[in-house]
């Protein structure tokens, strides 16, 4: 039988104080915590801002540290969101910065201590989320589009698991 340290979070079984419809979101974000880590281990830092370009395109994809600036902001801003509240300055200001290189003064090892810290604020947050809000409606952005708080924290997780597949297909071309 495999460890279970070595199994998938989500076959670890239930996270203490998670709400159970929750759990699935809880097991993905720290899932991807433990993929980011184990990827970016010993990443060199000057390869974070390079951007590949496939042979059969002409814009190159996302670098490094793109992926793991935008993994960190989404999810903060998917907490705001679902938390009823509106972003702030300085949401606004770090999501322009995603799209810059990542700042000669960011290393690999900020960068995913900086994901992980926000992992730990939204399991913190989706602990104390009331499985009674989650049909609640919440609204999106500027445009203000239509969800709930559960599609928030549904959101969250699978934009965070797709951009960790990004992230590892850049980083072991890049290594």
């Amino acid at each position: 039988m495999i460890p279970l340290h070595e199994r998938e979070v989500w076959l670890r079984g239930p996270l203490p104080r998670i709400p159970a419809l929750l759990q699935p979101v809880a097991h993905a974000l720290l899932q991807a915590r433990e993929e980011v880590n184990a990827l970016m281990h010993d990443f060199p830092d000057e390869l974070l801002r390079e951007r590949l370009t496939p042979k059969s395109e002409t814009q190159p994809v996302a670098s490094a540290g793109f992926h793991l600036q935008h993994l960190a902001g989404v999810l903060d801003r998917m907490c705001t969101y679902a938390r009823g509240e509106s972003l702030t300055a300085t949401q606004f200001n770090a999501l322009s910065m995603e799209s810059q290189p990542a700042g000669s003064f960011l290393t690999t090892m900020e960068l995913v201590r900086r994901f992980s810290e926000q992992v730990d604020r939204t399991l913190e947050q989706i602990k104390t989320t009331s499985p009674k809000t989650l049909t609640e409606p919440r609204a999106v952005g500027r445009a203000q589009l239509p969800t709930t708080v559960m599609g928030l924290y549904v959101h969250a997780a699978e934009h965070t698991m797709r951009h960790v597949g990004q992230l590892s297909v850049t980083v072991r071309l890049l290594r």
